[in-house]
């Protein structure tokens, strides 16, 4: 029997129950094992955990635990400068593509609204949902933390919230995206890039009213959705300045 002791800071804590948060607690083994198997074994994805410290020392995923270790996890830091130790989640992120699960529907329509890129398929779930993201190099965006454990898997985001708007707020942090939004600029049906069009060339689809009133628009060339600055424009933009705030 290997006797550990473990302690997990920050967020990592909403995946534990309440006993275990923000306070070190005694975990038995039957035989060695490593930091990641005893990070999933919590329910803890490990693209969750960016900084591991065995008795105050660097490791990563692979070290064997020792009997008696203190353990300490860290989540991704953003704005401390942590670099003599081991980062386990590849950084920089720079080629920022998602894909989303299935359950996250209006959490994607937010998402494109700010701009970001995001592959969403309803009919997509499981180890398929895990499959593509993979070949197409997106990071994952899932409510289901198994699928973030496989060792395949080097970027990936567990949501914690039920709340859309408080979903899309998880994700602008995680990924500290407040300079590198641009609303309005991706369809929010299809995910495709879109493109000013003339009023003349759209005139016979428009309402009586957005006729008469509107001038400047967009559409998006794969499903034909246009889009322009009507009256809801005001309390969008209220709502993206606060996903920034």
């Amino acid at each position: 029997m290997i006797t550990i002791y473990l302690r997990f800071y920050e967020e990592l804590n909403d995946f534990l129950p309440k006993t275990q948060r923000k306070v070190e607690f005694v975990k038995d083994l039957l035989l060695r094992t490593t930091v990641k198997d005893i990070i999933e074994s919590c329910r803890i994805p490990h693209t969750e955990v960016d900084l591991i410290l065995v008795n105050g020392q660097s490791v990563d995923f692979d070290h064997k635990v020792n009997n008696g270790d203190k353990i300490s996890l860290y989540p991704m830091f953003e704005s401390i400068d942590v670099s003599p130790v081991i980062h386990l989640q590849d950084r920089p992120l720079r080629n920022l593509k998602y894909f989303a699960d299935a359950p996250l529907g209006k959490l994607v329509r937010l998402m494109r609204l700010l701009g970001l890129d995001v592959h969403y398929d309803r009919k997509i779930t499981g180890l398929e949902f895990l499959e593509t993201a993979l070949k197409e190099k997106r990071i994952l965006i899932t409510r289901n933390r198994q699928l973030l454990m496989p060792n395949k898997v080097t970027h990936g985001y567990c949501i914690h919230s039920n709340a859309p708007y408080q979903q899309i707020k998880e994700v602008v942090r995680r990924f500290d995206l407040k300079q590198q939004l641009k609303p309005y600029t991706r369809c929010s049906i299809c995910n495709s890039k879109l493109k000013k069009v003339a009023k003349k060339g759209i005139i016979n689809l428009l309402e009586p009213l957005t006729k008469k009133y509107y001038d400047n628009f967009n559409h998006c060339p794969e499903c034909g959705k246009i889009y322009w600055r009507g009256s809801h424009y005001q309390s969008l933009n209220k709502l993206i300045e606060s996903f920034k705030r």
